[in-house]
């Protein structure tokens, strides 16, 4: 066992460094300092008193290949992980709903989530009024549309009726938004619009919905989506038109962002970490560590032992 001392030593360099570095630095084995940080976890998550969240973030993070996954919930307000939950099923994410209060679970007023049908159906059993506060984060719509074009190039890239010279090697000039071109990078895609115009039309659907999340009036917004959705369902483009099928079943949820205005990427910078977190996972011996470490790094947990007497 070591000193409470020692333990705050080897926290403060694991906020900074992994699990492995602290080992090497501190000359203790692998394990001892992963003991080290599980004990630090555990101790934060008692310590954690019960509070009122508003704006909660739900969000899916693939653990590892295989299609594995955990459930992240997240404090939109606070920048914080609340909780790590296995897997995406509707029981990942029935568990953390089931450790709230009455109290808490009505405090909440607004949750930023994907188009996932077993979180959607977990929220509205357990919050109260939930379809009316439940915001599909538009960062994933975003993902579809961008995902809906290079389904179109791929498409096109196909198509041996064409010539796909200019169209190699551009998959990424499609995906970017037009925001982030420079001025070469803008006139480049322009003469690329023009020579394919099919995926053309597809980026420019993309790129056109973004005005949608400018919105402030509903009425305005649902016209503007009527509009659109007319546009993508005859284009003949059968991505897009799948895209947008997809988006008015769930227009309910989308368009309650003009009125609650809350993403997930609030929580960017926690997605930087965890990023991080899961390229250090290679040291990870497991799942659960996994875990413990996006709460050791991200949860707001108070980690330290007490100090030691003098």
């Amino acid at each position: 066992m070591f000193t409470s001392r020692f333990e705050r030593l080897a926290i403060a360099l694991l906020l900074e460094m992994s699990v492995a570095a602290v080992a090497r630095r501190l000359g203790i084995s692998w394990d001892q300092v992963d003991s080290i940080m599980l004990r630090a976890v555990e101790r934060g998550k008692q310590r954690r008193l019960p509070r009122l969240v508003r704006h909660l973030g739900i969000d899916e993070k693939a653990v590892k290949k295989r299609h594995r996954y955990f459930t992240i919930v997240s404090d939109l307000d606070r920048g914080e992980v609340l909780w790590v939950g296995r897997g995406r099923k509707r029981e990942s994410i029935d568990a953390f709903y089931d450790g709230l209060s009455h109290e808490q679970l009505h405090a909440i007023e607004g949750i930023a989530m994907d188009m996932w049908q077993p979180y959607f159906e977990s929220t509205v059993a357990h919050v109260p009024d939930a379809a009316r506060k439940i915001v599909f984060d538009k960062y994933h719509i975003t993902a579809y549309l961008t995902k809906a074009v290079d389904l179109t190039r791929r498409a096109m890239m196909r198509d041996k009726t064409l010539d796909r010279t200019a169209l190699k090697g551009t998959k990424y000039s499609w995906l970017r938004s037009f925001a982030n071109l420079d001025r070469d990078e803008r006139r480049d895609l322009s003469a690329l619009r023009s020579q394919y115009k099919r995926l053309g039309r597809a980026w420019s659907m993309k790129e056109h919905f973004t005005e949608f999340w400018r919105y402030r009036r509903e009425s305005a917004a649902r016209r503007f989506f009527a509009d659109w959705y007319r546009w993508a369902t005859h284009s003949q483009l059968p991505e897009m038109i799948s895209v947008a099928r997809t988006l008015k079943r769930h227009f309910a949820n989308i368009i309650t962002y003009i009125r609650k205005p809350i993403t997930n990427a609030a929580a960017e910078s926690l997605n930087s970490k965890i990023q991080m977190i899961k390229f250090r996972a290679r040291g990870y011996r497991n799942e659960g560590r996994f875990a413990a470490a996006i709460l050791f790094h991200c949860g707001g947990l108070d980690l330290l032992p007490a100090h030691p007497k003098s």
